[in-house]
């Protein structure tokens, strides 16, 4: 048995689709246009790459999206007054500051220093603790981007044993309290396995779903695996370079050896990193639509 693929590619297209047309209808029925500021401090050629390929997302969406590339010396006070500036400016409906920081600038306080109804990464500790308790607020977008790829995937949660390699803030914990919270995608019984876990092969063989997001290349080998099981591989690490000069990528999980076995899995790339951004969208509608009180 090969495993089915679950493409975050197709499953992103398709909501992407849904949002075009969302965002057509709010500008038709409601003149509002949904607004996404990206602040971007420093040149790191990673994070340019993310900022360029969110605004890139945003316009052909019709989201007006603006950049605001800041001196890498940029002083935290300066960055805490920017994002004050655009808390306050109605035609922003979403603010993302680009992570990682500068080591000098504290990215808790600044953060904290977004207005929670703007939050559309989803960090505000406002929006994890209604997360946690189950209200409605902006979800990270790489666990709500997974719980995405899970429903339209027609892969059941509702009591189903699953297991969450990694206990970042950004994937592992949100993931764990969302999929085992009365909601779609949720009603599991959930393991969170970490670097002190004893023996986590004998927890994944017992599950129905894995989530591995520990940025360990092939970590998740065939033989952790139970047949028929659902794989969501979060890791996406260099392991070398192609003789054209592109990176050579790799998931957690030993994709070859692991869709022998398992039901569904998704690839890397073209699995769950489509989604993150796709979400980032789907946030900064819903905020658009907060603000002028449509939802």
């Amino acid at each position: 048995m090969t495993a089915k693929l679950i493409s975050g590619i197709e499953i992103a297209k398709e909501i992407r689709e849904e949002l075009t047309a969302e965002v057509a209808e709010l500008k038709e029925k409601h003149s509002i246009v949904p607004g996404l500021v990206t602040i971007l401090v420093g040149e790191d050629p990673a994070s340019q790459s993310y900022v360029a390929a969110k605004n890139k997302t945003a316009h052909a969406l019709g989201i007006h999206s603006e950049q605001v590339t800041l001196d890498p010396e940029t002083s935290e006070e300066d960055l805490v007054k920017l994002v004050g500036k655009y808390n306050n400016d109605p035609k922003v409906n979403g603010i993302l500051v680009q992570l990682p920081l500068p080591k000098h600038i504290n990215e808790a306080n600044i953060l904290l220093a977004i207005d929670p109804n703007k939050d559309v990464d989803g960090f505000h500790p406002v929006n994890v603790g209604k997360m946690v308790l189950g209200e409605q607020c902006f979800l990270p977008c790489t666990p709500h981007g997974i719980l995405e790829m899970l429903t339209r995937s027609g892969v059941e949660t509702s009591g189903a044993e699953v297991v969450i390699i990694g206990r970042s803030n950004i994937v592992g914990k949100p993931i764990a309290n969302l999929m085992l919270q009365k909601r779609d995608a949720g009603n599991a019984t959930v393991t969170l396995c970490h670097t002190r876990t004893k023996d986590m092969a004998a927890h994944c063989r017992r599950a129905d779903i894995i989530i591995a997001a520990v940025g360990v290349p092939k970590m998740v080998t065939a033989d952790m695996v139970k047949k028929g099981a659902a794989i969501i591989d979060v890791g996406v690490n260099r392991i070398g370079k192609a003789s054209n000069g592109k990176a050579i990528l790799a998931g957690d999980v030993d994709f070859d050896a692991v869709k022998e076995i398992a039901s569904c899995i998704t690839p890397v790339p073209g699995g769950v990193g489509p989604m993150t951004i796709t979400m980032l969208m789907k946030n900064t509608v819903q905020a658009a639509k907060m603000a002028a009180g449509l939802v």
